[in-house]
């Protein structure tokens, strides 16, 4: 029977052999690829699908009948036939005429073709397109072979029982599918839903014929039936716009025959590709007259298509106004650039365009660009442009008529065109003219400033310009030109005399007042100089000075005291003298004077003093009101009010001045009021002050200080230091286990009765136990307590004592303290059991957790401690039981397997001592026992078990039948009769990239078959590596002899199938051709070429080919394939670079496959032009005419072409416009006037360019420069230009003569090193009265200067000023200039606050910056002559510089520290000035500053530190502690005689949180938030002192013992029993050997008490008894195997331990404080042998292994999921004995967390190993050298030796019994075999978490997941001896015994193993030994140590299997969980 494929119609028969299918894979292969190297045409898609056609012709097409039709109807549709379907297939009969397939002639089955058939009505229209014709023709064929295979298919199948599937396409013949590139359709997304049809309901596989689609699209399944079609690579349709692609479908009942379904991907286009311009021209040159026309076409081109293709243009410009001349257009396609509008080209010369293509996109549109440069033609058309216009000129108005005053510039305005221009003014009557070719302006008539006329001195002149012989309008401007003016006047006073006044106390500088209606002005009216004038005293006898010195025009006048000595009230009362203001000027100065009388004034000078320095007055501190303390007196010399008469008392200042009352005429201080605030423990000292003041309270005043001291009286009620003392104490105990003694303490005054206390108990103590010591408050007991006789519940009793407090000051006061006695029982009665012996019968298979019985037992004791029952079984539970240690529950233990016949030895009853123990601690603990005894009842359960198969690798060319791998599986069971098969239901294979395979694929299970007795897998079918990579065998082995239910076990197999390397390298492209710049950077991208590879190594080299001169240019990445520019590339010498790449795989031997590359080598303009030498300095005559050839350039350029063609330039600013160059030739001529005044030299900047026409715009062009420096050589042709000031020079009419009056500057812009630029200054008119002069400064420049003072000359000046060059003839140019003489400043500031000088005193310690005083003054004056600064005037001492005065507001404040010591007395003199022009005036106030005396020293701190207790937990501020108290080391000054005020405290540091407060003033510190000792047991604050109480000190950063100032506070917080003691872990475990001696330290407990002191001792104790679990050989043991000691907490042994003893003892643990807190841990002790232990070997010492011991048990426990417990540390020893100290031996041991068995060695090596990666940064982390089985190598030879002599003895015995056992020892071998096997078969063998289902629960066995009843389980040996091959693989004679159950006691005696055996499994282990440990042997010095894990495990299985020889009976001890 035969199948026809999908690919070619192919028959092949389906027994068919392997080798056949390899050749019709290979075919397969070589059409694939064939296919794809075509090009992507239709005619590459057209063959694809004639293929069966060409191959096969019309003879081989199958024969469709009605009666094939009907076997492919559905089951829904049981009428509809396949040819309905179909949409209506029509077969040809013979005549060639179509008919339908449901006629009677339809029987008649013809051969047709496929392009004879239609399938569709849509297909038949899609046929009248003529561009579809073709296509859909071919893909009809290809489905209409489809359909006859699946016809075919159809009616083969049923005759086979399987009926193929079919696609459900919705009426379709093909899948159509339209998908838009890019990322439109990203990759991974669902393109299509794949659906089928089976009628058998079979799971279809779906899947992609062909390399293309299967690169292109990925299938993911989606249900049984359904597909989703993923796309796995991008769309490009510019690379590839459709896909033929054909798709399978299969039930995996169909064997190699599939159903084809075929698939067209049609990729519509998006818009990713931009357009691009066609070469096109970059620069246009239109003539400015030019009329709207086209400029310009251009073209771009998109490689999209449809809208996305097609293109738009529009402009861009870079002005609206380009936009309105410019226009674009498209038409067929291409860009119409016009001008629309009239160009100008002095408007703009040139235009920048961009013209954009944007394709047809609604969005998203591309956009592409063209530069274009529209460079506009000049013509002549502008009108002439001004470029030189002066806009303001200044002559003197006496200038004379004819003198050239300016001259103007035009040009002509167009650029390239330059016509001579004609000059006319406008304007100026006939006072000016110009000349109308050279622009010079003239004065035409006389001039006069003072002229009546509107123009005031100043003319505007309009002045025209047009082009020579032109008829147009002139292009006008303006110009200005201003006359200067000269004046003359004389100083005048306003009065001729004037009255002042001063006081006698006056001081320097102080302004007198004026009296009278009289001002103190003075006017001079004159100009400059002549209106300046100097002010002076005559007579005065020099006690006075006037200011200002000067004026200029007025002044205000200002007399001030210049000798405060010539000032005397008692020597003269009136003064007379002369004021004289003369003018500065040195001809002929005019001056006047003035009369000044001046009236002395008296002073106060004297102030108070006080009858004594010093005051010192006591008072008590409960001192009533109206008490009179103190009376100050104080006398002035003074007469009147400014002496004693008008003293008054006006301040009293300190602490308690506001509770105190001064008189302040008497000078009496009483207290105030009752509420006083004296207080003696607050303050004893009180510091004040009282100021005294003369003139009634307003004059000069003084200050003494009065020192308060306040007196004790008893205010203070005592206070409990503690307000709850707590006591512990046993009854029957005769005294306190503790001091106990009540605190208090008394705040008044120390050493006096007020504080001295007494104690008595007052309630509590009814019984009189207590006795308290009056003094002291010592507390005693009087008799032991008893716990019964006391009141109360629970473990403890309460007794509450209270002491009364009580002082002896008179009254007494006294307080309440509180006092608690915790009182804890003793146990003295033991717990019974209500019965002493208990029976009971359970079955052998009752699962852990089942309920046997319950014991009960009770105790007499009161305390809930000592009542409390826990129970423990004593011993004979041999791990089987446990009970529950509350309810006395006995219950089969977890995981606990009581089958009688699997224990060793054989137990079916069990007695169970089982103890019940009371809530005693160590030997206070009371015990009573009971027996309980339990029977067994037998049932039956045992099943077969695999070795593990592995993996197995072979090469996909392995020959029909070669062995795999040969399995063993054994069974327990007595005669086991085994069987194997594959479970073909559940293998999976999958492929290279991990994609599951599935069996209708390919039928991978069918490739390897197993002999159901031997267990050998063979391959039965060639093997396809590239179809499938992996395959796992799911095998399964049957007991037949099973009586019961099936037992079976499964097993996984996985084979791996290596490649061979078949298949040859393949290019994407067969050649590829490529371009690249010359000069391109190396590195620069060519072309990337990639090979692909089928084979499973993929990995390509790529290497170059070619001649060594091309290939030394490029470089080829080897891997990659991406080859780049590797040297310079030069086009001239290369054109083409040609050469071949090479692909090479790495296959043995590699295939190699070649592509040709082909790159041109594009050439770019790489030569710069270069210029020729030639003149570089040229000199020119600056009146060279307008074409004068100045020099000629020459350049060449190494390019040809267009990039050799040069173009010179000449840089438009460097030649200003006045040079011109020829661009092709390049000589330099004179284009414009030149005016070396303008320019005297020109740097001509010349640039060529080559290339210039196309390239430049674009960036393209290369160029070169050369300066050419032109000089001009001056002719004298320029007249000076005046610089005057534009305003009235003013100056006051004091101006001083040797002062500058303003400056007068001239520029000629003729050569200024020759006379020609070189000018003269004068003065030509408007200096009748000689007042002013010039005085020149250099060549272009002169001051003015007053001849003599100005005083009187007030008034304007107008000058006329001449400048005269030295040119022949010279050239002249005049100006005028105003000068105006303003008045003075008269009105001098006078102070208001204060108005009179004054004294003041400030302490010396005032802060710098702290103020003063404040003082104001007023000036009468407005304006600026009216605005007043301060300022302190210097003085001879130096005083000003000790203060500072703000200018504005004038506040004086202290600017350096003060020091009375060094100084006590500061006298100086304020200055309040105005801002008067020109000179300021100024009064002067004087004050004295004293110095008052204060503390030099803060108070100090006697000591540093400074400790105080608080209790935690008590209520806020119940508790207070007084601080220390400080020193003051300030001395008295006699003088002042001032004492330190009251000192305070106050927290600066530590107190961040705000647990704590500080009584500032008593010094109290108190908690002011309740503490705790637990979170914070101390605290450290910083406390300074100081006096200043009112300011808060800053806080300090840290505490500074050199600062005395500051006391460190450590506060301690006093403990209270508020927590119970906590161990540091719930479980603890550890292990002993049973070779550890009587006494040994085994483990540590360890709890935490968060408490301190007496608080935190702590007591350990065993609760209840010690439970023994899984114990063998404990029976002699005592109730108590292990002491725990109360105080430290060590397990130690209590017993000698034995070998054979087995089992871990459990039990718990208790610790109480001294309160009876508590808390309990669970401990487990395992016992273990000397191989159980692992020795790992540190590059650390012991004590610092010690350390971080915890970190290594937690990491090694958390990658092992075990308990690690350490055993020991050891100082290394070598192999050689000798002594490491920097190693350390840590011996573990490690724990299963599951079933608490202990792991063996080997298996927690191999745990190591597996884990080794995770594990590596602790093994560096602690230097881990090696780890190893803690025996010694010496100590396993002799036991192995004593072994291998113990068999040899074994063996003779046998010997001779074999004559009589012979028979039966041959007819149990085969059944003790099976038993074997199934032992040790695992469950399943797949890695994964649905496969694997091994258990490792106690008392069950990995078969029990299975569903089978195991015959036999192992409990207690764990060891897994594993002997492994050197592949790593089990070998078949292996002994593997698989040790999962807790009772894995039964071995058969059968299991015998030979000294020859031995020794060859010796030799194996030698073999691998170099492998097996690697990983965790590194960085041993000692190599020997490399193989010590591998020789360990050996020698463990020559003893494992020599104790397996034992007789029946005999089992191997283990101390597992």
């Amino acid at each position: 029977m035969t199948y026809i494929t999908a690919q070619s119609g192919h028959s092949i028969s389906v027994m068919q052999g392997c080798s056949d299918m390899a050749m019709a894979q290979r075919e397969r292969r070589r059409l694939r690829l064939e296919t794809r190297n075509k090009s992507k045409s239709t005619h590459r898609r057209a063959k694809s699908l004639l293929e069966p056609s060409e191959h096969h012709g019309t003879s081989s097409m199958p024969c469709v009948t009605s009666h094939m039709m009907t076997k492919m109807e559905s089951p829904d549709k049981q009428e509809q036939s396949v040819t309905e379907r179909l949409s209506g297939t029509f077969f040809p009969n013979d005549g060639g005429r179509l008919q339908d397939s449901s006629s009677p002639s339809h029987h008649n089955c013809l051969p047709a073709t496929p392009l004879d058939i239609l399938t569709s009505k849509s297909q038949k229209q899609s046929l009248l397109s003529p561009q579809t014709a073709t296509k859909t023709r071919l893909r009809l064929s290809r489905h209409l072979w489809t359909t006859f295979a699946v016809v075919l298919v159809a009616l083969v199948s049923p005759a086979l029982g399987n009926v193929p599937p079919r696609f459900l396409l919705d009426g379709q013949s093909e899948i159509v599918l339209r998908l838009r590139e890019g990322d439109q359709t990203p990759v991974g997304s669902v393109i299509y839903r794949l659906r089928g049809y089976d009628p058998d309901g079979d799971r279809l596989q779906f899947a992609i014929r062909g390399q293309v689609g299967s690169r292109l699209l990925e299938i993911r399944p989606a249900t049984d039936t359904e597909a989703d079609l993923v796309l796995r690579r991008p769309l490009d349709r510019e690379l590839e716009d459709e896909y033929s692609i054909v798709l399978t479908l299969t039930d995996g009942r169909l064997g190699e025959a599939v159903v084809t379904q075929s698939l067209l991907i049609l990729v519509e286009d998006v818009n990713d590709n931009m357009p691009v311009f066609l070469p096109h021209e970059p620069t246009l040159t239109v003539r400015e007259d030019s009329q709207p026309r086209v400029l310009a076409v251009l073209q771009a081109t998109d490689r999209d298509e449809g809208p996305f293709g097609q293109v738009v243009y529009r402009l861009e410009a870079d002005s609206s106004a380009a936009r309105d001349l410019f226009s674009v257009t498209t038409r067929e396609g291409r860009a119409v650039l016009k001008l629309d509008g009239k160009l100008d080209y002095e408007r703009q010369p040139f235009y920048q365009l961009q013209v954009l293509a944007v394709d047809r996109a609604a969005t998203n549109a591309h956009t592409a660009t063209a530069a274009l440069v529209v460079r506009v033609e000049d013509v002549a058309d502008s009108p002439p442009e001004f470029v030189v216009v002066p806009p303001v000129t200044r002559i003197s108005e006496d200038l004379a008529v004819g003198a050239q005053i300016m001259k103007v510039l035009a040009i002509d305005g167009d650029r390239a065109v330059n016509a001579a221009i004609e000059y006319a003014m406008f304007g100026g009557g006939a006072i000016f003219s110009i000349d109308a070719d050279s622009g010079a302006i003239y004065v035409a008539g006389p001039l006069d400033r003072e002229r009546k006329i509107e123009t005031n001195g100043a003319y505007i002149l309009t002045i025209g310009a047009r082009e020579a012989g032109s008829n147009t309008d002139h292009v006008t401007t303006e110009a200005t030109v201003i006359l200067t003016d000269v004046n003359d006047e004389t100083p005048t006073f306003s009065s001729a005399t004037y009255t002042a006044e001063v006081s006698e106390a006056a001081q320097r500088h102080l302004p007198l007042t004026f009296v009278g209606s009289a001002a103190p002005q003075v006017y001079d009216y004159d100009q400059g100089t002549n209106g300046t004038f100097r002010l002076y005293l005559e007579g005065d006898g020099g006690a006075f000075e006037v200011t200002p010195p000067e004026g200029v025009n007025e002044a205000t006048l200002t007399l001030r005291v210049r000798d405060p000595a010539g000032i005397d009230f008692e020597t003269a009362r009136e003064l007379n003298f002369t004021i004289v203001a003369e003018e500065v000027t040195d001809i002929n100065p005019k001056s006047s004077r003035a009369t000044v009388t001046v009236y002395v004034r008296d002073a106060n000078d004297n102030v108070p003093e006080f009858a004594e320095k010093r005051y010192v007055v006591s008072v008590p501190e409960n001192v009533r009101r109206g008490t009179m303390i103190a009376w100050m007196q104080a006398l002035d010399p003074d007469s009147g009010s400014f002496g004693t008469e008008g003293v008054r008392y006006t301040d009293l200042s300190g602490d308690i001045a506001e509770f105190l009352r001064l008189d302040t005429e008497t000078g009496q201080i009483t207290v105030l009021t009752d509420d006083h605030g004296l207080d003696r423990e607050t303050t004893a000292r009180h510091q004040l002050t009282v100021e005294a003041r003369d003139d009634n309270g307003r004059g000069n005043r003084n200050r003494v200080p009065l020192e308060v001291i306040v007196t004790d009286v008893n205010d203070q009620t005592p206070r409990c230091l503690r307000p709850l003392l707590r006591l512990t104490v046993a009854e029957n105990t005769a005294q306190l286990s503790q001091p106990a003694r009540v605190e208090a303490t008394d705040d008044d005054q120390p050493g006096t009765p007020n504080s001295e206390l007494t104690f008595r108990i007052v309630a509590g103590d009814p019984g009189g136990n207590f006795t308290i010591d009056g003094s002291t408050g010592q507390l005693t007991l009087t008799r032991p307590l008893d716990f019964e006789a006391l009141f109360g519940e629970g473990d403890t009793r309460m007794v509450n004592l209270t002491v009364q407090v009580a002082d002896k000051g008179q009254p007494p006061l006294s307080t309440l303290c509180r006092a608690q006695v915790v009182v804890t029982d003793q146990n003295d009665e033991a717990p019974r059991f209500d019965r002493a012996v208990y029976t009971k019968t359970v079955s052998e298979d009752a699962p852990g957790g089942t309920r046997v019985i319950q014991v009960f037992a009770s105790d007499a004791d009161g305390s809930r401690q000592n009542s409390r029952v826990v129970y423990r079984i004593q011993h004979g539970a041999q791990d089987k039981f446990v009970i529950d240690s509350t309810t006395g529950l006995i219950t089969v233990a977890q995981g606990a397997n009581l089958d009688p016949d699997l224990s060793r030895p054989r137990a079916a009853n069990y007695k169970l001592t089982v103890a019940a123990l009371d809530g005693g601690l160590g030997a206070d603990q009371l015990v009573d026992v009971a027996t309980v005894n339990i029977t067994i009842q037998d049932v039956n359960n045992k099943l077969p078990s695999f070795s593990d198969p592995g993996l197995v690798t072979i090469p996909e060319d392995t020959p029909l039948g070669s062995v795999v791998r040969r399995v063993v599986a054994t069974d327990l069971d007595a005669v086991p009769l085994l069987r194997y098969s594959i479970d073909h239901s559940l293998g999976e294979a999958r492929t290279e990239e991990g994609t599951l395979v599935r069996a209708s694929d390919y039928n991978f299970t069918a490739a390897f078959q197993i002999h159901p007795i031997e267990g050998i897998v063979r391959t039965a079918r060639t093997l396809d590596r590239e179809r499938v990579e992996t395959i796992r065998l799911v095998l399964r082995v049957e007991d037949l002899a099973a009586l019961n239910a099936r037992q079976t076990a499964t097993a996984t197999l996985t084979v791996r199938l290596a490649d061979v390397n078949d298949h040859n390298p393949i290019f994407r492209q067969p050649y590829y051709i490529r371009s690249v710049m010359e000069n391109s950077k190396p590195g620069t991208p060519i072309v990337s070429v990639v090979a692909e590879d089928e084979d499973v190594d993929r990995t390509i080299q790529y290497s170059l080919h070619g001649p060594a001169e091309i290939i030394d240019l490029v470089f080829l990445d080897v891997e990659t394939g991406e080859i780049v520019v590797g040297k310079r590339i030069d086009r001239e010498q290369t054109t083409w670079l040609n050469f071949t790449v090479k692909a090479t795989d790495s296959g043995r031997p590699p295939r190699t496959a070649n592509a040709d590359v082909y790159v041109q080598v594009l050439d770019e303009n790489d030569n710069n032009p270069q210029f020729v030498d030639s003149e570089s300095v040229v000199t020119l005559r600056e009146d060279a005419a307008v074409g004068t050839v100045v020099v000629q350039v020459e350049a060449r350029d190494m390019d040809s072409g267009d990039y050799g063609r040069l173009t010179y330039r000449l840089d438009r600013r460097s030649s200003a416009g006045k040079f011109q160059i020829n661009a092709d030739t390049g000589t330099v001529t004179v284009l414009a006037e030149l005016d070396r005044e303008e320019q005297p030299v020109y740097t001509l900047i010349i640039e060529v360019w080559d290339n210039y026409q196309f390239g430049f715009t674009a960036g393209e062009s290369r160029n070169a420069f050369k300066q050419i420096r032109v000089e001009l050589s001056d002719v004298n042709d320029q007249a000076p230009v005046l610089h005057l000031p534009s305003t009235c020079v003013t100056v006051t009419e004091f101006h001083d003569p040797r002062d500058v009056i303003t400056l007068v500057t001239a520029d000629d812009a003729d050569d200024a090193s020759t006379p020609n630029g070189r000018v003269r200054f004068s003065i030509a008119a408007g200096n009748q009265d000689g007042l002013f002069t010039m005085r020149a400064i250099d060549a272009n420049s002169a001051n003015l200067f007053a001849t003599r003072r100005l005083v009187g000359y007030y008034g304007n000046y107008t000058l006329t000023v001449v400048a005269e060059d030295g040119g022949y003839p010279p050239n002249t140019a005049k100006g005028q200039m105003s000068v105006c003489i303003a008045d003075f400043n008269d009105h001098a500031p006078r102070f208001t606050q204060p108005p009179a000088n004054i004294s003041i005193r400030i302490p010396e310690n005032a802060s710098l910056g702290s103020p003063i005083i404040t003082v104001h003054a007023e000036d009468a004056d407005v304006g600026i002559n009216g605005a007043v600064r301060y300022r302190l005037r210097p003085d001879l001492l130096g005083n000003h510089h000790t203060f500072q005065i703000h200018d504005v507001t004038g506040q004086i404040v202290l600017r350096q520290p003060l020091d009375r010591e060094r100084q006590k007395v500061y006298e100086i003199r304020v200055e309040a000035y105005d801002l008067g022009v020109p000179t300021a005036l100024s009064s002067d106030l004087d004050l004295t500053i004293f110095v008052r005396d204060v503390n030099d020293f803060e108070p100090q701190f006697l000591v540093d530190t400074f400790s105080v207790n608080f209790t935690e937990h008590l209520a806020p501020g119940e508790e207070r502690r007084r601080l220390v108290q400080t020193v003051d080391r300030d001395e008295p000054d006699e003088e002042e005689l001032a004492r330190a005020p009251p000192v305070c405290y106050f927290i600066v540091a530590g107190n961040e949180e705000g647990f704590f407060t500080l009584d500032s003033h008593k010094h109290d510190i108190m908690a002011i938030k309740e503490l705790d000792r637990e979170v914070t047991s101390q605290y450290t604050l910083v406390v300074k002192a100081t006096e200043d109480c009112q300011k808060i000190p800053p806080e300090e950063p840290f505490f500074k013992p050199e600062d005395d100032t500051l006391l460190k506070v450590i506060v301690h917080v006093d403990d209270i029993n508020d927590n119970q003691p906590k161990f540091v872990r719930r479980l603890f475990t550890g292990g002993v050997t049973t070779e550890a001696d009587y006494g040994a330290e085994v483990i540590t407990v360890q709890a935490i008490d968060l408490d301190a002191g007496e608080n935190a001792e702590l007591r350990y104790a065993i609760k209840g008894n010690v439970q023994k679990t899984l114990s063998e050989g404990l029976e002699t043991i005592g109730d108590i195997p292990f002491v725990l000691d109360a105080e430290t907490g060590i397990v130690t042994l209590n017993f000698d331990p034995q070998k054979g003893m087995k089992g871990y003892f459990d039990f718990m643990v208790s610790v109480v404080d001294r309160s009876g807190l508590g808390d309990e841990a669970r401990v487990f002790i395992y016992l273990l042998r000397e191989d159980q232990r692992v020795k790992f070997v540190l590059r650390m010492q012991p004590q610092e292994a010690r350390e971080k011991i915890d970190y290594l048990r937690d990491y090694l426990g958390n990658v092992s999921a075990s308990i690690v417990n350490v055993d020991e540390f050891k100082v290394h020893e070598t192999s050689s004995g000798a002594v490491d100290r920097t190693k350390t031996d840590l011996y573990l041991h490690f724990v299963d967390r599951r079933d608490h068995s202990i792991l063996d060695v080997d298996r927690v090596l191999a745990l190591l190993d597996q884990n080794i990666e995770t594990l590596d940064p602790l093994f560096k982390e602690f230097n881990v050298l090696s780890t190893r089985a803690a025996a010694a190598t010496a100590a396993r030879v002799e036991p192995a030796r004593a072994a291998l002599s113990w068999l040899l003895g074994a063996c003779c015995f046998l010997l001779v019994l074999l004559a009589t056992v012979l028979g039966a020892c041959l007819s149990q071998r085969a059944k003790y075999r099976r038993q074997l096997r199934a032992a040790t078969a695992t469950a399943f063998g797949s890695p994964s978490a649905t496969v694997s289902r091994i258990s490792a629960v106690p008392n069950t066995n990995v078969h029990a997941v299975e569903g089978s009843n195991p015959v036999w389980m192992g409990a207690f040996d764990n060891t897994c001896y594993k002997l492994d091959s050197p592949d790593g693989q089990p070998s078949s004679s292996r002994l593997y015994v698989e040790g999962d159950s807790l009772d894995e006691n039964a071995l058969t005696d059968s299991l015998t193993l030979s000294v020859q055996q031995q020794q060859e499994l010796f030799a194996q282990q030698q073999s691998s030994r170099s492998s097996a440990r690697s990983s965790v042997n590194y960085n041993t010095p000692d190599q020997s140590h490399k193989t010590t894990n591998d020789l360990g495990r050996y020698q463990q299985n020559i003893l494992s299997q020599s104790d397996r020889l034992m007789p029946r009976g005999k089992h191997v001890e283990t101390t597992e969980l």
